[in-house]
């Protein structure tokens, strides 16, 4: 039997603006790859840096939030497997999938766990050192956990998540499974270029993810200038989509702080630094 993969996703799909969209492309390519239909819809418009995943062989469909059209639809298109991006995606349609299609596998792919990093950004904020049990404490955390006892599996992005789960939250290691970033395999014989072919500090990511915004201002508030001081003609130079006006504000010559905002090749930049 064909398996027909139904992705529910916040989003359109951008990996060239952020690591969720590269993680949910390569999701996609491996679903493809076991020769699976691949369905996409979101509730979201699409922006310029939206890539078009009909190219890819994937049907995309606009969705719409708390209608019974997607009820209808879901009847229609019977998937196998339902994917749900985040955990807000799930509460908002994981309900609709378990009662119109109760046979599916329903997954869910946390991208990060967000009450983590919620509560580590109130800590932060509130400058207070961040605790297991703020974080259990946190109705975020009630949330994201319930979603996951929701569905069949979770997909948990880094090993620290993996620990988190299963030690402070208790969760069955059924639950969970460990599937980090899917990269090719390294080729060592490739003509990687030297470290004195490159040169420069840098730093990417997409400025709508609080924690490379935070990341950001922290470098350039404590961090730079004690670079600085050691290499006085260091320079850094910040990619990422969607910078604020404060991140731009940041751009400096004479610190040797650039801030260039969105790359079209991330690669190219990053093989040509140190």
């Amino acid at each position: 039997m064909k398996q027909h993969v139904f992705i529910i996703g916040s989003v359109w799909v951008e990996p060239n603006s952020s690591a969720a969209g590269s993680r949910m492309l390569q999701l996609i390519q491996s679903f493809l790859s076991q020769d699976w239909q691949v369905t996409f819809g979101t509730v979201s418009q699409k922006n310029p840096n939206s890539i078009d995943l009909t190219n890819y062989g994937v049907t995309e469909v606009f969705l719409a939030l708390n209608n019974s059209s997607f009820d209808e639809y879901m009847l229609n298109l019977n998937p196998t497997i339902v994917v749900f991006d985040r955990f807000i995606t799930e509460e908002q349609f994981g309900w609709r999938v378990a009662e119109t299609c109760p046979n599916a596998l329903r997954v869910l792919d946390t991208e990060d766990l967000h009450c983590l990093r919620k509560t580590r950004q109130g800590a932060i904020k509130n400058e207070i050192e961040f605790t297991n049990d703020m974080l259990l404490n946190s109705e975020i955390a009630k949330r994201e956990i319930a979603a996951i006892y929701r569905c069949d599996i979770s997909l948990i992005i880094s090993t620290f998540e993996m620990k988190l789960l299963q030690e402070v939250f208790k969760i069955d290691e059924s639950l969970v499974y460990h599937l980090p970033f899917l990269f090719d395999k390294i080729d060592e014989n490739n003509s990687w270029k030297s470290f004195d072919e490159r040169y420069h500090f840098i730093s990417i990511g997409n400025f709508l993810h609080a924690p490379n915004l935070d990341a950001t201002i922290q470098l350039k508030k404590h961090i730079w200038k004690k670079i600085r001081e050691k290499i006085p003609s260091a320079e850094i130079h910040i990619y990422g989509a969607y910078p604020t006006q404060q991140v731009l504000q940041f751009n400096n010559k004479h610190e040797g702080f650039y801030v260039h905002g969105f790359i079209e090749d991330a690669a190219e930049v990053l093989e040509n630094s140190r």
